[in-house]
């Protein structure tokens, strides 16, 4: 017996109306690239302005490479850099999903992408900047305040009990001692290596300027980045996406989770709040000086 073919003619049309409720992003043929923003200083936390780490941008992240028909992943940075661990932790998380994903990833960089922020644009793939944007500074610095003749001119006499010899090394209220500061500046040089290290299997050989160049901690602006292999072109999200992917690309912006759920689930049992606020008026201080050298990051670029 001879088989017979059963046409259907409105079943097509009925799929294509039935397309039409979707929302646009999930339409076939449609080209959906997430935009993920990372800003502030990397791993500083003050009171009122948490700094960027991997706990706090983990699960946007994972939301960004996980969204339907997307043909890549676009993270719009402007960091002054900040925590060289939780730099490199986002760095590797980006390309942890990149490769699961099997998605490009499109850098933009803002203001600025500097040290550690510079680090995590090197997760991209490609990365575009403004021709005012800066970009670099890969080194490392690590700072601190010498009070010893300020506490000895007010009275105050210094008691620190500690077991290790070196335990109280570079403690701010007693004298420098060369041999900490030597000992310091090792465990820089081996962070700023692994710095060096990540830019350079990251960029490979887009990089065009020599070693006592692009590693001083030198930073550049747009153009000048692009010549020593820092950045691949200037442009912006909106029109390098749409060259890209088409006039009709969706560039839906993945933020952290917020509104009304989220402050339930995150609500302290009762009485915390009075304790948590205790605790922070104890470390006002500490979160003062926390604000001031965060001012004083972004204030080195111009800021």
């Amino acid at each position: 017996m001879s088989e017979q073919r059963i046409d259907r003619p409105g079943l097509p049309g009925l799929l294509e109306r039935l397309e039409g409720w979707l929302p646009a992003r999930l339409r076939r043929g449609t080209a959906v690239v997430p935009v993920v923003r990372l800003s502030g200083v990397i791993g500083a936390v003050t009171p009122l302005r948490p700094g960027m780490t991997l706990a706090g941008i983990a699960k946007t992240l994972e939301r960004a490479f996980a969204i339907r028909n997307a043909k890549a992943v676009a993270l719009v940075i402007n960091s002054p850099g900040g925590s060289p661990v939780q730099s490199r932790q986002i760095y590797l998380r980006i390309r942890q999903l990149a490769a699961e994903k099997k998605l490009p990833v499109l850098v933009f960089v803002e203001d600025v992408a500097a040290s550690g922020g510079y680090m995590i644009a090197c997760a991209g793939d490609e990365i575009f900047c403004d021709p005012s944007s800066i970009l670099g500074s890969i080194g490392v610095v690590g700072g601190s305040f010498g009070f010893q003749e300020l506490i000895r001119k007010i009275g105050v006499e210094r008691r620190l009990y500690t077991a290790g010899e070196h335990k109280a090394m570079l403690d701010p209220f007693l004298p420098e001692k060369p041999e900490e500061v030597a000992r310091l500046k090792t465990i820089q040089r081996e962070i700023h290596e692994i710095f060096i290290a990540l830019v350079k299997q990251s960029r490979g050989a887009r990089l065009k300027g020599a070693d006592d160049v692009l590693f001083t901690g030198e930073y550049w602006a747009g153009e000048s980045s692009i010549a020593l292999g820092l950045a691949d072109g200037i442009g912006d999200l909106r029109s390098t996406l749409r060259a890209r992917y088409g006039e009709k690309v969706l560039t839906p912006v993945i933020a952290p989770a917020s509104g009304l759920l989220s402050g339930l689930l995150g609500r302290r049992a009762p009485g915390a709040g009075s304790l948590a606020a205790l605790d922070r008026l104890g470390g006002l201080p500490d979160d003062l000086i926390s604000a001031l050298e965060t001012r004083a990051i972004w204030a080195k670029f111009g800021f």
